[in-house]
Order: C-alpha cells, then structure tokens, then sequence
C-alpha cells in the first residue's frame, strides 16, 4: 500500500470521515470542517503511531495540511 493510501487510511479514522473519497487535490485545513486544531493534533499523533516518525513542533506548517498530497508529501519527506 502506498503513503498515500495510508495517510488517507489514517485521516478517515482520525477525522471519522467514514468512506469520504480523498484524491490527491482534497483540500484539507480550512476547507474540511472536521479538519480544527484539535484533530489536527490528534492527526499527527496517529501519523507518528502509524508511520514511526515524530513531528517535532518546529516542523508543524499550515502549508502540510493544505491537501491530501502535501501531506503525504510530508510523510514521505519524514521517511526518507
């Protein structure tokens, strides 16, 4: 399974989207009204869980959670 399909996994259960297709282009933080602060810290906790990775808070960027694809972007940077 790719990080993409995974970030998408991880944001369904995290934000309880359910079955809500996400793409790529999905907008994020600022167009998804579950998408407030506090599930954006409760995000990364299951991203740190999921992948094994800590998000140091200097890391924590509004431009991230702008769509799906920034933010498996993101991951996938913390990967490497």
């Amino acid at each position: 399974m790719s990080v993409s399909d995974q970030v998408c996994q991880v944001l369904r259960a995290a934000l309880s989207l359910g079955a809500r297709p996400l793409e790529q282009h999905t907008l994020l933080l600022g167009s998804m009204p579950e998408l407030d602060s506090m599930a954006v810290l409760n995000l990364i906790l299951a991203l740190e869980e999921r992948f094994g990775f800590i998000v140091e808070d200097d890391e924590i960027s509004a431009a991230h959670f702008a769509t799906v694809g920034t933010l498996a972007s993101f991951v996938q940077g913390k990967l490497a």
